[in-house]
């Protein structure tokens, strides 16, 4: 993130963050944070909610225009219903000038149908069935319900279109910097981003 923005005294908000899982990241390098996320159980999953932890939908953000520095989500963007009203969201609530960072796992990949992978691959419903008849429960994160295809195709197309944002940067999150290429390689991406980061300024 350093790369991106100055951190030292910079406002975080972590949309979905859970308990805080990057509140001691965020606030080592100065920056002050906030955590929204909609599940009260995952607010207070490591105990009670810290202090700057807000109930709130990433879809519809409690919080005002223009209000933080850095607008950050990890790993959250593919269990939205509504994908690009949360991307939005996020910029709408980034000054001027502030960073937004959004990194989610592509549909396509070998782990896009999280614990159902890679089954998924030949259809969410039908993953999430065998997964059932096999483990006797339902996946957590169930296709169509709480896990989503969202496509790095569908994603660089709401960057570029964004009336609010600017794409800064898109990457694999989790590739080595040579491997950064392919992002621009339409279908391969698909497979072996894994997963993508992206990076917008705010207008």
């Amino acid at each position: 993130m350093s790369e991106f923005v100055e951190l030292p005294d910079a406002l975080v908000l972590d949309v979905g963050g859970g308990p805080g899982y990057f509140r001691r990241a965020f606030r080592a390098a100065g920056a002050r944070y906030v955590s929204v996320d909609s599940d009260v159980g995952e607010l207070a999953a490591r105990g009670s909610p810290e202090p700057g932890s807000v109930v709130g939908s990433g879809m519809a953000l409690p919080v005002r225009d223009d209000a933080v520095d850095v607008c950050y989500s990890s790993n959250v963007l593919e269990h939205v219903p509504r994908p690009w009203a949360m991307a939005d969201e996020m910029l709408r609530v980034t000054r001027p000038g502030g960073v937004v960072f959004l990194s989610f796992t592509v549909w396509w990949s070998p782990w896009g149908g999280h614990e159902t992978a890679p089954w998924h691959l030949l259809g969410g419903e039908r993953a999430a069935r065998r997964y059932e008849r096999r483990t006797g429960h339902p996946p957590k994160n169930r296709y169509g319900r709480s896990l989503f295809p969202v496509t790095v195709r569908d994603t660089l197309a709401w960057a570029r279109r964004s009336p609010r944002g600017q794409l800064v940067r898109a990457l694999p999150r989790y590739h080595p910097w040579w491997a950064a290429a392919v992002v621009r390689v339409p279908g391969v991406r698909e497979l072996v981003t894994w997963n993508l980061a992206v990076v917008m300024r705010r207008r």
